[in-house]
């Protein structure tokens, strides 16, 4: 498992696309919080605090992470070398989590410099340092759970077609649908069957853990999430081994 995580790490880096895929999420999540007129810009907000940015992130991870997986086991298939991987001395499963410790890797590699925006806020507000540490590690630690999921839904979509473009397409709309679609058919009904359906979905347990509130609920969802979309990709793999 070791192996095929450092390959996907070290195939992610030896060509411009990792680079280029990293400094474009960087750039977009700097232009919208510090430069572009709008919702998420943190001088119009008013407000010392990084809730802009754990509003915009989800939608960023949105696109980052299936362009992360996208090549994760197309390319694979595309090259012929997915029957090499079936007759290595390790298991699918092992490497399904090689691939996708791998790529949730290179996901933190690209949240790691935002840490920045902390020390920005926290020297922005009125009084210098005044900011609340505890929402803001619940919101960065919500948003590794939601990375997780995202990274497993991503490995699902790179096994069904060869074709990268495809699979990241694949990749972004499971991912939307998995974070807001459930919200959205939630509107349509009233009362329990609308919180039951908004339960469904990501989002409503990403703002929950994003308001510092760490309910073990919120946790069991989302690996569970992240565990049953594994699994999917291990059964898709062993169907193409047939």
């Amino acid at each position: 498992m070791l192996a095929i995580f450092k390959r996907e790490i070290q195939s992610f880096f030896t060509s411009p696309i990792g680079y280029l895929v990293i400094g474009l999420f960087l750039v977009l999540n700097g232009l919208f919080l510090w430069v572009f007129k709008g919702p998420f810009n943190i001088f119009d907000y008013g407000f010392a605090d990084l809730s802009n940015f754990f509003l915009l992130a989800p939608w960023a991870f949105l696109f980052l992470i299936p362009a992360i997986t996208m090549k994760s086991f197309s390319e694979e298939k595309k090259l012929g070398t997915l029957e090499l991987l079936f007759i290595k001395p390790i298991s699918i499963w092992e490497t399904v989590l090689g691939k996708f410790f791998g790529t949730f890797a290179l996901g933190l590699i690209a949240l790691v410099p935002t840490l920045l925006y902390v020390y920005t806020i926290s020297q922005l507000g009125t009084t210098t340092g005044n900011l609340d540490t505890g929402l803001v590690l619940g919101s960065y630690f919500g948003t590794l759970f939601l990375m997780g999921c995202y990274t497993a839904i991503g490995l699902l979509a790179s096994t069904l077609s060869e074709n990268q473009i495809v699979a990241f397409i694949v990749g972004l709309i499971l991912c939307f649908l998995f974070y807001y679609g459930f919200e959205a058919l939630a509107t349509i009904f009233e009362g329990e069957t609308l919180v039951f359906i908004e339960k469904l979905g990501m989002k409503h347990h990403f703002d929950s853990i994003a308001r510092g509130i760490l309910d073990t609920r919120d946790l069991i969802y989302f690996i569970s999430l992240t565990i049953l979309f594994l699994f999917l990709t291990v059964v898709q793999l062993k169907n193409t081994n047939r």
